[in-house]
């Protein structure tokens, strides 16, 4: 026998005879006969080239070379538990680590909720956010960098499936000492012509272009219009008096000093989807644990899958 073709059933054999300092005893607890159990010890010594036991009348003692590697057994054994046992936990979705993409305003309230609850279900799993636009999201996704992503407005892909997590409602954000701020409630066409603030200018088809079509649905020619960078900064120039913005549920947790947020009329269709995206077919555990939380959150059509097609 070849030291590195050394069985672990040979290992447990010679702790237990190390343990109990008896070969009868040993093999009484392994629930084996002794002449096996003897042989295996020869075996190991002979695989390793030195005595491991000293035999006498009174059982058995550990030489040097024994007592050295009557440690590292044991070391390897508590390892091959240990890795069992992970291997166990990581097929049942409990160990491991998730890596998620995450862009825009739900970074305000639903993902680190959905991130919260499912931390407290499963412990034991590393989760790491990434934060990327819906482009490096979806080549994230297919380069297998990430399991699963968060956004809005992703177009429908073959080997991609979304599934809502939250409609929100749109509200405009405003100064708050803006003259139009005399009701509970602002329509698109109250606003059509004040300077809009838009965001991102990136990775068209956008937000930006969502809010232009509303207004077209409408009928409605918006007037001046600047495109900034994220949502962040469209808050900042409009809380310098600037213009206003477009901002979800989500976004009026960040409570800028001299905005105020309010909602647009029901009747414009003001809403938009969160959802999240993950790869077709894609049978992780993990995946599916972190799924079970996210259609937790789901406020309409929960658990409805929407497939991918070419587009």
């Amino acid at each position: 026998m070849r030291i590195n073709s050394i069985e672990l059933r040979l290992l447990r054999h010679f702790v237990a005879v190390a343990e109990q300092k008896s070969f009868r005893a040993a093999a009484k607890k392994m629930h084996v006969s002794q002449p096996p159990l003897t042989r295996h010890i020869q075996q190991l010594e002979d695989a390793l080239g030195t005595p491991l036991l000293i035999r006498n009348v009174r059982g058995v003692a550990l030489t040097d070379a024994g007592a050295i590697y009557y440690d590292e057994a044991k070391n390897i054994l508590a390892l091959n538990e240990q890795a069992a046992e992970r291997a166990h936990l990581a097929g049942q979705g409990q160990v491991g680590r998730i890596d998620i993409g995450v862009f825009g305003s739900a970074m305000f309230d639903t993902i680190p909720r959905i991130v919260q609850q499912f931390r407290a279900r499963h412990p034991r799993v590393e989760v790491a956010m990434h934060d990327m636009d819906r482009d490096s999201q979806t080549k994230a996704l297919r380069d297998r960098r990430i399991s699963v992503a968060f956004n809005r407005l992703f177009a429908d892909e073959e080997d991609l499936q979304q599934e809502i997590v939250q409609t929100e409602r749109l509200h405009f954000a405003m100064p708050s000492r803006h003259p139009l701020i005399d009701g509970v409630e602002l329509g698109l066409k109250d606003v059509v012509d004040q300077t809009l603030i838009l965001y991102p200018h990136i990775s068209r088809p956008s937000f930006v272009d969502y809010v232009l079509r509303l207004f077209h649905q409408r009928g409605l020619q918006p007037g001046t219009i600047h495109e900034v960078d994220s949502l962040v900064t469209a808050l900042s120039v409009v809380a310098s008096g600037f213009g206003i913005t477009f901002a979800t549920d989500s976004a009026r947790y960040l409570k800028l000093p001299g905005i105020q947020y309010i909602p647009i009329r029901k009747v414009d269709g003001a809403v938009l989807d969160l959802t999240a995206v993950y790869r077709s077919g894609d049978s992780s555990t993990l995946l599916a644990a972190f799924l079970d939380v996210v259609r937790g959150f789901s406020v309409r059509s929960k658990g409805t899958v929407r497939k991918g097609r070419r587009s």
